[in-house]
């Protein structure tokens, strides 16, 4: 399991550069005691304080103030059986102890020659834990999938103090969501309610093991719904105040009905911990992965081949349009389903089968969550006049580092890079004859900014094809060489400083 990272910057929140703030996400990587958890906030909580959840009263009744709070204790005393903690045990990394001396030492000198570096004996396994639910009496538990992911073991603990060791059936980084499985029958499993019902201020309650405390109860209200944060374009977050700390990932969102809404995800935190901004998952979403990997061990997410970006007001007038609604085309793949329908670069989107896109946030997760093959009529603006188009959903690739057919190796040793080739269709589909993927970086490429998942094409100029090509380059060059990087959809070049 890897260690909680370290506030990356591709977790900041920033409008445009003429953001004033940027935030962080800590995404919750649950390594022993140390790991962020994120929370997952949906609720069809009543408005008025209730103290039971069958005295619920309807979210639709007129909202009322009162002095008295919820009291989630019954709430507690007949859904809380169904939450578990989750402990994780990941292998040890094949850690290198270092040779005793220095250079020029004869100790060293004899252990380099002779020996080697050695393993390090004191390697141990990676611990974790974190929370989850049980959805079904025969044993279907949902979960985080940066929980479970990469696990050599997954032990299940309920309340009643029974354990079981966990089968991972299937996780979906995209959602972080994961369905596992224990071989029981009879057990205690929670209701699902409806996140489309929620309304900011409702209360809703958490229950996990921040900390490895297990069966926490902390509560608070929905601060927002479909919140769009940095790399969870397929969900719709719920925000809530609920405290949220590392263990309570996986764990589930009730309202104040004991229904559950959301799984706790993902928090911002400037220090680790909770500060007042958590976000979770809605079940409805994490309910319709949990399907698919019962089905087929895997999710599918639609695409479509666009690159979209916010309409503005000022965009919004030049395309004579009434109001600022939509998603604006800005790139399209070629040979993409959404190229074969006919879509356009400079078009609107402004719906899908009926469903209205109000802004570039919306586009990504009414496809993601559409099966590949499916047929879907689009509602287009373009030159001042709508028009539908049907178009046939594609299925979403693998990350290109997860599907990586090739081992990584190291390249350069002044650039510091770990990069494989690419595969032919990985070529075919930058349109590119050559070519390595990053899988990591160190030192001056590091500094420099490139990261896992990049793709080097060239560097001055010349094409990279192959990983001996490119250390051959590498080697030959000195001062600072120009990389040109394919990032997602973008080409741009980096500066590297190798000295």
């Amino acid at each position: 399991m890897t260690k909680l990272p370290v506030l990356p910057s591709r977790f900041k929140i920033a409008s445009g550069t003429t953001a004033l703030v940027a935030w962080t996400l800590v995404v919750a990587t649950l390594v022993g005691s140390h790991a962020m958890d994120p929370i997952s906030a949906s609720s069809a909580a009543a408005s008025t304080p209730v103290t039971s959840p069958a005295a619920a009263i309807s979210p639709n009744s007129p909202a009322t103030v009162s002095s008295r709070l919820p009291d989630f204790s019954i709430l507690v005393e007949q859904y809380g059986p169904a939450v578990v903690n989750i402990s994780t045990t990941q292998k040890a990394h094949n850690a290198v102890a270092e040779l005793p001396g220095q250079p020029g030492d004869p100790f060293y000198e004899f252990f380099r020659r002779f020996q080697g570096p050695q393993p390090d004996a004191q390697a141990q396994p990676t611990r974790g834990v974190g929370s989850g639910f049980i959805v079904s009496p025969d044993g279907y538990i949902l979960t985080n999938a940066h929980v479970v992911a990469d696990a050599s073991e997954v032990i299940v603990k309920l309340t009643d103090k029974r354990e079981f060791k966990a089968r991972v059936v299937g996780v979906d980084k995209r959602t972080d969501v994961a369905l596992i499985k224990v071989d029981a029958s009879g057990l205690p499993a929670v209701r699902i309610g409806d996140p489309a019902r929620l309304k900011a201020g409702e209360w809703v309650a958490a229950i996990g093991s921040p900390f490895g405390l297990e069966n926490t109860v902390t509560a608070g209200i929905v601060s927002a719904k479909s919140r769009s944060l940095p790399d969870g374009t397929y969900v719709p977050f719920i925000q809530t105040d609920v405290a949220i700390n590392p263990g309570n990932s996986g764990g589930p969102l009730f309202n104040l009905n004991g229904e559950v809404v959301g799984i706790n995800s993902q928090i911002y935190s400037r220090s680790g911990g909770y500060m007042g901004l958590s976000f979770s998952i809605p079940i409805d979403v994490a309910m319709n992965v949990k399907d698919q990997l019962q089905k087929f061990g895997k999710a599918s997410h639609g695409r479509i081949g666009v690159a979209v970006q916010p309409l503005t007001r000022d965009l919004a007038e030049s395309f004579g349009m009434a109001k600022p609604q939509g998603a604006l085309v800005a790139n399209v793949e070629d040979g993409s389903p959404a190229a074969k329908a006919g879509i356009q670069s400079g078009d609107v989107i402004t719906g899908v089968n009926g469903k209205a896109v109000e802004d570039s946030a919306d586009l990504p997760r009414i496809i993601g969550e559409m099966r590949p093959g499916a047929k879907a009529t689009f509602n287009l603006w373009r030159k001042n006049a709508s028009r539908e188009v049907n178009v046939v959903i594609g299925e979403q690739q693998p990350d290109r580092v997860a599907s990586a057919p090739e081992a990584a190796r190291p390249a350069g040793g002044k650039l510091g890079v770990a990069v494989r080739a690419l595969t032919r269709e990985e070529q075919k589909e930058l349109k590119s004859d050559g070519g390595v993927v990053v899988e990591g970086s160190s030192g001056a490429a590091a500094a420099a900014g490139i990261q896992q998942g990049d793709v080097i094409l060239a560097i001055n100029g010349e094409t990279v094809r192959n990983v001996e090509q490119m250390k051959k380059i590498v080697d030959g060059a000195k001062g600072k060489v120009a990389l040109l990087v394919q990032r997602e959809d973008a080409r741009i070049y980096v500066p590297v400083n190798i000295g």
